[in-house]
């Protein structure tokens, strides 16, 4: 009889719940209470004399009260994208960077502990130094380099006869550029003469080209100087400190000497321009205060070591593999070709990025510092470049500023497009390539200039479809296998005209292929005298 007591309050409590959702009041819902809780049902869960069927006295239409939870540590599971979701917000892979470099350091040091298996131990850090005493051919590069003062000095006093107005402008271009054509002629042709080995002759042309642009900015500079009617005015130093530049006060107060036009022209001003880590000329470069030893010390050191590491890892790795390459290309063994070409993609990758840490930060940063010079912008974040174009603008800053400054701005200002300015660009860095590499081999393939030129396609294509991530391993994979793959079109010249799709090939991809396939050639010229 309890039983059925009890069923037919929860009925009740049933009907109850419903008549208060409709007439929307409180009692109904403290009637259900008071039904459910009651003083039967309460006392039949505490007798427990019916606790076998506490299931089935509990209502079924039961709306408990919402309650603020007292614990929340008891809450487990929550709305959450997977970490590797993009909506998650989540992007702190650090360890899987790590394991990447991890792996990267497993698997090239067994590569490099097979190659000291098979070949023994083949570095001689004395070998470059010896190299270059005993061989008399090298000198000739260090007395060309000597003479490129003549040149300054000629670019000097034509500057100072044109502030003097002892001559014209338009004779004053007309020495300019006759100076700027032999700078480059006279030495192209020195090294065709005396064949001095390759690497010295390549140092002293890239000297030459250097200087060849910095004259030219020289030489702009002045002029836009004497096209404003600046009249002499006395020499003035100041001192402006860090804090004022919004720079770091860490080395000190900044100093910089205010010089006018024609205060500039004189021979310590020109000379701490040429050997200044700069190509752009101005009358006022920014100075530090000091020097700071600690730092020249550290970079000093960098280049020392890391000199002696690229000349280890080209006599240890690179080396003995062109030598096992030579058999592949003559036989014209495709797929061998592409397997020994893959297996320098790694060591030439090493060494590519050790020479830019090599000279564009230990190197320039030696030269700023010694030199007191204050902008030490030499590169930018080239490795997130998503265009080719943004990795020629932050791989080179000083050879991208003078572009910009004396080439592409120029021609805009004269009416060429935008596109007309990069094309010109390019051209004008593929004469340098091909000038800097095919003169010191003596082989004028003009293939240095057809990757440059490359570059203009290639650039449009990644631009065009690809964005974001996608160009950016887009401009690492042009840089990593871009040379290997395109090697097989190298060999001897007609390799490249009895396979024009490798040719194609070749140029889509760039520059750097064009380098190793003169070194091949060089390689395979010799090897037959």
């Amino acid at each position: 009889m309890e039983l059925n007591g009890v069923h037919s309050r929860c009925v009740t409590a049933k009907n109850n719940i419903q008549q208060g959702e409709l007439n929307g009041g409180q009692a109904n819902g403290q009637s259900l209470q008071n039904d459910v809780h009651g003083a039967d049902g309460g006392q039949l869960a505490k007798s427990g004399k019916w606790s076998h069927f506490s299931w089935w006295y509990e209502p079924e239409f039961m709306v408990p009260p919402k309650k603020k939870r007292e614990n929340s540590s008891s809450v487990i599971h929550t709305v959450a994208d997977s970490f590797f979701s993009t909506s998650s917000g989540f992007d702190n892979f650090r360890g899987l960077l790590n394991l990447c470099i991890v792996l990267l350091f497993l698997s090239n040091a067994r590569v490099a502990l097979e190659n000291i298996i098979k070949y023994g131990i083949l570095v001689d850090p004395i070998a470059y130094v010896s190299f270059f005493l005993r061989d008399p051919y090298n000198w000739p590069s260090f007395s060309l380099t000597m003479l490129s003062n003549i040149f300054i000095q000629v670019a000097f006093t034509t500057e100072i006869l044109l502030s003097k107005r002892k001559i014209s402008e338009r004779i004053g271009a007309i020495i300019h550029v006759i100076n700027l054509v032999i700078l480059l002629v006279f030495p192209a042709s020195v090294v065709l003469y005396i064949h001095p080995t390759p690497l010295c002759s390549s140092a002293a042309l890239g000297a030459y080209t250097i200087l060849f642009l910095k004259l030219i900015s020289y030489a702009c500079v002045n002029k836009w100087c004497r096209g404003q009617g600046i009249r002499p005015v006395a020499r003035q130093k100041t001192s402006l400190s860090f804090s004022e530049g919004g720079q770091s006060a860490m080395n000190g107060k900044l100093e910089t000497t205010v010089v006018t036009y024609p205060n500039n022209l004189n021979q310590k001003d020109l000379y701490y321009y040429i050997f200044a880590p700069t190509l752009c000329y101005e009358l006022n470069f920014p100075r530090s205060a000091r020097i700071r030893k600690r730092f020249l010390i550290k970079r000093v050191i960098e280049m020392l070591f890391l000199a002696q590491l690229m000349a280890g890892l080209v006599q240890q790795w690179m080396v003995p593999t062109i030598n096992n390459s030579m058999k592949p290309f003559h036989e014209s063994n495709l797929s061998r070709t592409v397997e020994r070409l893959l297996k320098l993609a790694i060591p030439n990758h090493i060494i590519w990025l050790t020479f830019f840490y090599w000279f564009f930060h230990s190197c320039l940063n030696v030269l700023a510092e010694l030199l007191r010079f204050g902008d030490r912008v030499f590169y930018r974040d080239w490795w997130n470049s998503e265009t080719v174009q943004s990795f020629w603008q932050n791989w080179n800053v000083p050879v991208h500023r003078w572009a910009s400054r004396h080439l592409y701005k120029p021609m805009l200002q004269a009416g060429f497009t935008k596109f007309q300015g990069q094309v010109a660009v390019f051209l004008a860095s593929a004469f340098f390539h091909e000038y800097l590499v095919s003169i010191p081999l003596r082989m004028f393939r003009l293939w240095a200039f057809s990757g440059m030129v490359g570059q203009i396609p290639f650039a449009f294509l990644v631009s065009k479809f690809l964005h974001g991530q996608a160009g950016n391993m887009a401009v690492w994979v042009s840089l990593i296998i871009g040379q290997p793959i395109a090697q097989p079109a190298l060999g001897q010249s007609c390799i490249s005209q009895s396979q024009p799709v490798l040719q194609e090939a070749r140029d889509s991809i760039g520059q750097p292929i064009a380098i190793l396939m003169y070194v091949h050639d060089y390689y395979v010229l010799n090897s037959q005298l």
